[in-house]
């Protein structure tokens, strides 16, 4: 891996997530064994021009939830070191997203401090795939993804009725407003009055 890249491995009693993430890099290998979420995560990828490989494993047996906040955190971590010290990015990304009936709004700022503002539509009990990916377990994704990846991110469900759309147009948006604040603007100036992120 060349460039602004990083590989980094997740190990805990529920679960084992190894991620290696290449902003200037393309295609994604994906296999988390929930093949829904390796679906949204597929999607983030492509849309967001970065090369994304990623093998994850846990107790979905009892429930998605801890490998889902699992990855979500690994590839924050992979994103944050991929990017050292933040400097000749552009920072601010956002995009509003529509897949048929659904519209999702996702704002991101690479600001170094974390936190995530989540609001998914959908039916939040229904399971997609098996084992079931819940909208619940997308949101404790991108909390982990914005605290370890220390970012603000904002995300909104303008419109939908269809989960399975909602969710997908979510991981769209993401990967586009990524794309954005990853962006090089040129000269090594970190893009904060603060002179750091």
């Amino acid at each position: 891996m060349t460039g602004r890249s990083a590989r980094l491995e997740r190990v805990t009693r529920e679960t084992s997530v190894t991620v290696a993430l290449e902003l200037e890099g393309s295609g994604a290998t994906i296999d988390t064994s929930l093949p829904f979420l390796d679906h949204l995560l597929d999607q983030v990828a492509r849309h967001g021009g970065f090369g994304l490989e990623l093998h994850a494993r846990g107790d979905v047996d009892v429930d998605a939830h801890h490998l889902s906040e699992d990855v979500g955190l690994a590839v924050g971590a992979a994103l944050d070191e991929a990017l050292g010290d933040r400097r000749g990015i552009e920072r601010f990304g956002a995009a509003t997203i529509p897949l048929d009936e659904s519209l999702v709004e996702v704002a991101i700022d690479l600001s170094g401090r974390p936190g995530a503002w989540v609001e998914l539509g959908g039916e939040r009990a229904l399971l997609l795939g098996r084992p079931g990916v819940a909208v619940e377990h997308v949101e404790e994704l991108l909390a982990g993804f914005a605290r370890a990846g220390r970012l603000t991110l904002h995300v909104r469900s303008l419109r939908g009725r269809n989960t399975h759309h909602q969710l997908e147009a979510t991981a769209k948006a993401l990967g586009r407003s990524l794309r954005a604040a990853l962006e090089r603007r040129g000269g090594t100036d970190v893009p904060s009055t603060k002179g750091r992120l």
